[in-house]
């Protein structure tokens, strides 16, 4: 008797969680370092919201009809709602991996924190007198 458990005739597969394969496809590791977690996720926060507010203003031009009746379409809950599915949506492209914003962030607030932390050295082996 077959180890593979089985519905029917059809074999059932286990199947690996994808983060950590795509993690090690595209070079990507979580960091284990708590500031450099803040850091990615500080920098993937402000993508999604970047995200979500550009797509709230494209929603709102693309939505109205040249010589619509604007007062008519007016509803502030539905203008909420939609507001929190462009934040959600934002939020989904980020978690996919975005726009890359957040990449550049993260990097750029990197470098400066080990440019800190060599000054920070530097300045600990040459103490003033």
């Amino acid at each position: 008797m077959s180890s593979i458990p089985s519905f029917g005739n059809t074999p059932i597969v286990q199947i690996t969680p994808l983060l950590p394969v795509a993690q090690r496809v595209t070079g990507q590791t979580t960091s284990a370092h708590p500031e450099n977690a803040k850091i990615e996720k500080s920098a993937k926060d402000f993508e999604s919201i970047l995200l979500g507010n550009w797509l709230q203003q494209a929603e709102q031009s693309f939505a109205s009809l040249p010589g619509g009746d604007e007062e008519g379409d007016a509803d502030s809950a539905k203008e909420q709602f939609q507001g929190f599915a462009m934040q959600s949506l934002g939020n989904s492209m980020t978690a996919a991996g975005g726009i890359g914003i957040a990449k550049v962030i993260s990097a750029q607030l990197h470098k400066a924190e080990d440019a800190g932390a060599a000054r920070a050295e530097k300045s600990n082996q040459n103490p003033a007198k």
